[in-house]
């Protein structure tokens, strides 16, 4: 039998199911059970995310984070023990004696931390036996939960790093230390917030948890259903509209979908067979839903897990990482968007047809009203619920519920109005587009939990937690509601059957968010060993010297180094914990020796960076699980598919070395709306050009050195300061006694590049750029003593005489002893954007020789 035949007989809804919530379906009491123990996790959740507990805390105390974290492990193990079976070969109708003990066991050592949280509390340092074979018992049970969910690299990863806690003194000196004792470290993996506890687990059940729930009740309301109709209903009909559908489809899931497997079946269910049938090859058709699936984890304003994560890494808020990862994530989807144009052109592919007789125009009309219609409500709600905000203060809450009420329940009327509209089978032999008008208008109260979530976080400045958890329990409202208020208007008075229909889906939605969650949790917390490992052993200072020395200290060399370790990682790792591993160990290495190379790279870049490589997980052969489910449903070879998964994918590989080098794609150092808009212009311009340049095809079939000439375009486009550098260096050099006066003239609250020398307290020579924060306007001292130096000037430099600690002057690396030999100040020099017009010129002469050869 064939490897495509092979693939032909694989069930994708069985793949989904087995990665993604566990593939045992036990009896019916033990499925009741852990459907029990599923809603009792959702409910948890949401209880600790929202106000109650505070108004309540006089009958019950108040849980802390590692508290939470505990009770928030322990269900993931347990549910992990008893969904996931131990192998193949296990049973899948039932749940072994043995998993019900490890199950049991698991939760009961996750929550070891929370049963005797005062007893520990007390002997600091000073652990019992008990508390060192529960430690021990729980992470042995936690890396085989680990395994049974994630597989066998992750648990590979996390016994390296432990095994590399007791052999320290056994290693080479380059990576020696002096180790650690059974006591010591199973103390700290599992009695402190460094290891297993840590930061990762606490974004888990923090953040990650609600919006992975918020996904979850939208699809279960039918966002998802509405998502993927709208989009065939407004480009199916263009040429190769099932692919462009699958883009704009994949996009918008992935707002509900934190899984990007579940994410291709989804839509791919609809799209693959579709776009085979207008003439894409198996494989074109897979990788086109995987590339644009994967992509829904970059897509603001729900990201995938790991983004929730650097909010706690790079400690900015929810809201600057949907800001600066918006721009990428725009970029990436138009450049896939314009790739399966361009096959479409390639192959003269033509789209589907339409159900009805409409004319261009009416659909035009018809789309332009209805989302104008919306555009205008959202115009009046903004503005009135400011207008409520400035005149009734803390009472508009009340006020502002109704208004949202109102429109709700007028969007369901609207949505009432509209036929109830279903996609045909997309393997039928004829298949007819629904109409766009009335598609788009069924469903338009779904895009209210996403306001309400935007609003809460951009405009109220809620947490991420908070916000989720307001747009969770609209939807919760919705699902309650929806059934009944439409069948009101629609005429159809089955209301008791309706309610119960909405009460079902909701609880269906609760359970699978919270089995959804299970991979999470346990990836999350298995990463914490690996944390917990470079806190204890101090092999994060190590990395930097073994990675200077592997890439000579050369900062491109090393880029491609940390991308490749993300890529060989990810072909074992879920993103979630590649990020976790390669951020916790690289991010501080890219950022240092940047530093050493004059190239000031900000944080947030180096986060996304790792972030997007590890997302190439779930496309990299030949593990790539989406691509499996994608060629599933394709009927074609998975390997195959892969590989065309990841060309198409290459857009996105290309962005993280573009944003380290040119951070205005991540939308810092903009000084204006001009420059905003001449930047996103052109970043969308050059990604469109890297696309055509990678397809070989522009107007026509391109030449080998009109391709080289596209790609040159597109790099002048992405990074004009390359060429502007060659010509005239960006800064110019202070030093001495005008460094003092610079500093004191200078902008509020802006920074300055400076550079340090030094001996730091190894003994090594330190030079490196950094960029200090200036506070308020006041004297040079008293500005540098704000990010936390004490300085004194000697007439040649400031010699540095003190830091403070905790201060931003420690987190850059500044030692006592340290001077400050001089600064940057921008140059005076044409702005970097003049080579956008030699690169146009480029562009015109490929377009004009290309227009000559296109056949009339």
């Amino acid at each position: 039998m064939s490897a495509k035949e092979n693939v032909a007989e694989i069930d994708v809804n069985k793949l989904v199911e087995e990665n993604d919530t566990g593939g045992r379906q036990p009896g019916p009491a033990v499925a009741k059970l852990l459907m029990g123990v599923a809603l009792v996790w959702s409910l948890f959740q949401l209880w600790i995310a929202s106000p109650l507990p505070y108004l309540v805390s006089n009958l019950m105390p108040v849980l802390n984070d590692t508290q939470t974290r505990a009770i928030h492990l322990a269900f993931a193990v347990f549910l992990a023990y008893m969904a996931y079976p131990a192998s193949k070969r296990s049973p899948r109708d039932r749940v072994p004696l043995l998993d019900w003990v490890f199950a049991i066991a698991g939760a009961y050592a996750a929550a070891y931390i929370f049963i005797f949280y005062r007893e520990l509390a007390t002997r600091p340092g000073m652990p019992l036996p008990v508390d060192v074979c529960t430690a021990v018992v729980g992470v042995v049970l936690l890396l085989e939960a680990t395994r049974r969910v994630l597989g066998l690299p992750m648990v590979i990863v996390a016994m390296v790093f432990l095994g590399y806690t007791f052999a320290g003194p056994y290693m080479p000196d380059l990576i020696a230390h002096k180790g650690a004792s059974l006591d010591r470290a199973m103390t700290h993996q599992w009695l402190t917030t460094e290891g297993v506890y840590g930061v990762a687990l606490g974004v888990s059940s923090g953040f990650i948890f609600l919006f992975v729930l918020f996904g979850s009740l939208l699809d279960k309301a039918g966002a998802g259903n509405y998502f993927i109709k709208s989009a065939f209903a407004l480009l199916g009909h263009m040429r190769g509209g099932p692919a462009k559908a699958a883009v704009v489809s994949s996009a918008a899931t992935g707002i509900i979908s934190g899984s990007s497997i579940a994410n291709v079946v989804t839509t791919g269910t609809f799209t693959i067979p579709l776009m085979k049938r207008v003439g894409y090859r198996g494989d074109q058709a897979g990788a086109v839903e995987v590339s644009s699936s994967v992509n829904g984890q970059i897509m603001p304003p729900v990201m995938g897990a790991a983004a929730f994560l650097m909010v706690e890494y790079v400690g900015i808020p929810y809201v600057e990482v949907m800001k600066h990862a918006l721009l990428p994530a725009l970029i990436s989807y138009i450049a896939l968007f314009y790739i399966v144009h361009l096959e479409a052109l390639k192959a003269n592919m033509e789209g589907l047809p339409r159900r009805g007789t409409s004319t261009a125009s009416q659909r035009l009309v018809s789309f332009l009203m209805t989302v104008t219609g919306f555009i205008v409500l959202a115009g009046i709600t903004y503005y009135v619920i400011g207008f409520f905000k400035s005149v009734l203060g803390e009472a508009a809450v009340p006020a502002i519920g109704a208004l949202l009420l109102s429109a709700y329940i007028v969007l369901l009327w609207f949505g009432s109005r509209q036929p109830v509209l279903e996609l045909d089978d997309p393997n039928a032999p004829v298949f007819e587009l629904p109409e766009t008008g009335p598609t788009v208008k069924s469903g338009l109260h779904y895009l209210l939990a996403v306001v309400v979530l935007v609003w809460c976080l951009m405009i109220e400045r809620l947490s991420p937690a908070l916000s989720a958890f307001w747009a969770t329990m609209f939807m919760v409202f919705v699902m309650l509601t929806q059934k009944p208020i439409t069948g009101f208007f629609r005429g159809d008075h089955r209301f008791l059957a309706q309610a119960r229909e909405g009460w079902n889906d909701l609880i269906d939605g609760l359970v699978t968010g919270a089995r959804n969650m299970i991979g999470i949790g346990v990836a999350t917390a298995a990463a914490g060993i690996i944390v917990g490992t470079v806190s204890l052993t101090g092999v994060g200072l190590v990395m930097t010297e073994l990675v200077e020395l592997l890439s000579g200290g050369n900062l491109m060399l090393m880029l491609v180094l940390v991308a490749v370790i993300s890529l060989i990682l990810g072909m074992g790792l879920p993103t979630t914990a590649n990020y976790i591993v390669v951020s916790t160990l690289m991010a501080p290495v890219v950022v240092e020796l940047g530093a050493q190379s004059g190239l000031i790279v900000p944080l947030i870049a180096v986060h996304l960076f790792v972030f997007y490589f590890g997302l190439m997980a779930d496309v990299t052969p030949p593990v790539g699980l989406a691509s499996f489910a994608a060629a599933a449903i394709a009927k074609h070879d998975p390997i195959q598919t892969g590989i065309t998964a990841f060309y198409y994918s290459m857009r996105t590989a290309i962005l993280p070395f573009l944003f380290i080098f040119n951070t205005q794609l991540l939308l810092i150092g903009l000084d204006s709306w001009p420059h905003l808009i001449l930047t996103v212009a052109s970043a969308i311009t050059a990604m469109l050009i890297f696309a055509a340049a990678t397809q070989g095809f522009f107007i026509v079939k391109s030449r080998w050195y009109e391709s080289a000439a596209l790609l040159l375009v597109c790099f002048t486009l992405f990074r004009p300061g390359f060429w502007m550098d060659m010509i005239h260096p960006p800064f110019d050099e202070v030093k001495g006694a005008a460094m003092a006066q610079v500093i004191a003239e200078a902008p509020p609250n802006t920074g300055k590049r400076v550079w340090i020398e030094g001996m730091n307290m190894n003994g090594d020579d330190v030079r490196k750029g950094v960029l200090i924060p200036l506070g308020e306007p006041g004297e040079a001292t008293k500005r540098l003593s704000s990010a936390g130096l004490t300085v004194m000037n000697d007439g040649e430099s400031l010699s540095v005489m003190g830091v403070k600690f905790g201060s931003v002057a420690e987190k850059l690396g500044i030692e006592q002893g340290f001077r400050i030999t001089s600064l940057e100040v921008p140059s005076n020099r044409p702005a970097k954007e003049w080579f956008f017009v030699p690169g146009l010129l480029l562009l015109a002469a490929v377009v004009v020789a290309q227009r000559a050869r296109r056949p009339r």
